[in-house]
């Protein structure tokens, strides 16, 4: 066959099914003369139509395009979990500008890094206390222009902790940045090709890239997942699903899975700031809600619940894990108490989110990540020479290609060349697939940590660690974590004369300097660390030391 794995697809859904592509806007226009009066978006109980924010994208578009922010320009957005994402994410798209997404989780240097690095001027965020300090740190190192200010009450007030905008020209609520803008007599022009998103991500050797996603790379992810679920849609009738947004929608997973895919079908998402496992029960339970993509940490909390024989969890059509390893036993407690089926698949930044996915009917494979999707091409290459095809069971590099895949990295065209091969991009990762056309991880070449779901880079952790006063020399490396999957431990040589300090010391010197998810969770001292035949720092030889063979983990970057 062809496509192996294709035999296991459902009934009805074919390797070369057609994946429509287009632009963003598009989708969303699309959606909004379809379904019109139909809730897009819940918030805060409060339900906005597809056609109220399909007016409130194009208001957003409007003063986009009046403030000189349209083509060729980057527009960063600093948001959480509200409809002003959304909202100004579609709004600088149909402006015709690309979007930068901030993660409020990150610390300030990468997220200082990031807005040089996309040359975005302008940043629209939040005056919760939790966003807009930071944002106003960026205006006074210089690295932006202005910045536009949304206010949190707009969307009912609930007492959330807020911060008072500073009297500076460069600061504007978004009620004044809309103010009066007029739309265009003529929407700019925009292609399938032209990038949409600067989404980064990246490796150890150095900061983070951004990948370039374009509104066709997009528009096919969502196809892709629109050809994989029609059979279980057309099953159920088309129904409207009420998805929990859970999930960041600054992180590629909930994008691509929950924003984009929910709009062109018509769904209603259930937004939520943050996760709290009894809002996320009170939807399931009381608002019957049918879908929810969720991350390990989430289902971890929930399989923790005490109660959870008599959580009423039957309203769920669709679940999923993504973004970090599934442990095996949260997976067997949900399916044995509640007779939910957990799997996991695998995607990344690089592929809009899609990789591969469990059929809902197929061969029970512990430990594999699924088949290759509709549309998408993945084989395995040895790991001294990306060109040679490596047998079934045999262990290499995963390589991928198809709609989805980016075409580089934003103005870095070295580690563009170095990604692929061809038009087949080098995942990093590190597995095999077996006769059946199932593929597992079993390592990674990147030393990149993947915590809560998060990509947290062990170099950015090092040269803030490395401004105590006491260290000497430091080198971060993942170890398991049965929460997050993954945590940093640092291994730390102290200057001379210099005394050992606690852990929590040291997450209370990072704190600030890096983001939660950064900051270690375990701490060593040793009198040296290991090098590499040309004296540099070797994390591969410090893993190779630990005691438990357990101490790297794969890198199973995972998406629905």
């Amino acid at each position: 066959m062809t496509h192996p794995g294709e035999q296991f697809y459902p009934h009805g859904v074919h390797w070369d099914d057609p994946l429509p592509r287009g632009t963003l806007p598009d989708l969303l226009s699309a959606a909004a003369a379809e379904f019109g009066s139909r809730p897009a978006l819940e918030f805060r109980d409060r339900p906005i139509s597809y056609a109220a924010l399909e007016t409130l994208v194009e208001t957003a578009a409007s003063a986009f395009l009046r403030a000189g922010y349209g083509k060729g320009h980057s527009v960063a957005l600093f948001l959480g979990n509200s409809p002003d994402h959304p909202v100004n994410f579609f709004g600088a798209l149909k402006a015709g500008a690309r979007i930068v997404h901030l993660s409020p989780l990150d610390g300030e240097i990468a997220l200082s890094h990031k807005l040089s690095d996309s040359g975005a001027r302008v940043l629209v965020t939040s005056n919760l206390s939790a966003l807009l300090p930071t944002a106003l740190k960026f205006l006074d190192k210089g690295l932006l222009d202005r910045l536009i200010v949304c206010e949190d009450d707009d969307w009912r007030k609930v007492g959330t902790p807020q911060t008072a905008l500073p009297d500076n020209p460069a600061v504007i609520t978004y009620r004044q940045f809309i103010d009066g803008a007029a739309k265009p007599a003529q929407w700019p022009v925009m292609s399938a090709d032209d990038v949409a998103l600067l989404q980064y991500t990246g490796g150890t050797t150095g900061l983070p890239k951004g990948a370039m996603l374009s509104h066709g790379n997009l528009t096919s992810a969502v196809s892709v997942y629109d050809v994989w679920g029609k059979r279980s849609r057309a099953e159920r009738n088309n129904p409207i699903e009420r998805v929990i947004c859970v999930l960041p929608l600054f992180h590629i997973y909930a994008l691509t899975v929950v924003l984009l895919s929910s709009i062109r079908r018509g769904h209603l998402i259930s937004l939520h700031q943050r996760f709290d496992v009894e809002s996320v029960m009170r939807d399931i339970e009381t608002k019957r809600a049918t879908a929810f993509p969720g991350v390990p940490t989430m289902w971890i909390a929930i399989a923790a619940l005490p109660d959870l024989d008599k959580r009423d969890l039957s309203s769920l059509v669709s679940v999923g894990s993504g973004g970090a390893p599934l442990p095996v036993e949260v997976a067997r407690i949900l399916e044995q108490r509640v007779g939910m089926k957990l799997k996991s698949g695998w995607g990344m930044t690089e592929t809009c989110s899609p990789g591969t996915a469990h059929p809902k009917e197929g061969p029970d494979k512990p430990g594999s990540i699924g088949l290759m999707l509709p549309g998408i091409e993945m084989d395995v290459v040895s790991l001294d020479d990306p060109k040679q095809l490596m047998p079934v069971g045999e262990v290499g590099e995963i390589r991928i290609r198809g709609p989805n895949v980016t075409k580089g990295y934003w103005n870095r065209p070295k580690e563009t060349a170095e990604a692929f091969v061809g038009d087949r991009f080098l995942t990093g990762d590190i597995g095999y697939m077996d006769g059946d056309g199932y593929f597992y991880l079993v390592d990674r070449k990147k030393d990149m940590i993947i915590s809560g779901g998060f990509n947290v880079y062990p170099q950015m952790i090092e040269q803030a660690i490395y401004t105590h006063p006491s260290v000497q020399e430091v080198i971060v490396i993942g170890i398991p974590d049965d929460y997050r999957g993954e945590a940093a431990k640092a291994f730390i040589k102290l200057r001379a004369d210099a005394k050992p300090f606690a852990l929590e010391e040291l997450r209370g010197f990072l704190t600030g300097k890096l983001g939660k998810h950064e900051i270690p969770a375990a701490l060593d001292f040793v009198d040296e660390l290991p090098r590499t035949p040309v004296g540099k720092l070797s994390r591969h030889e410090l893993r190779l030391r630990q005691p438990s063979p357990q101490a790297a983990q794969p890198n199973k970057r995972l998406a629905q």
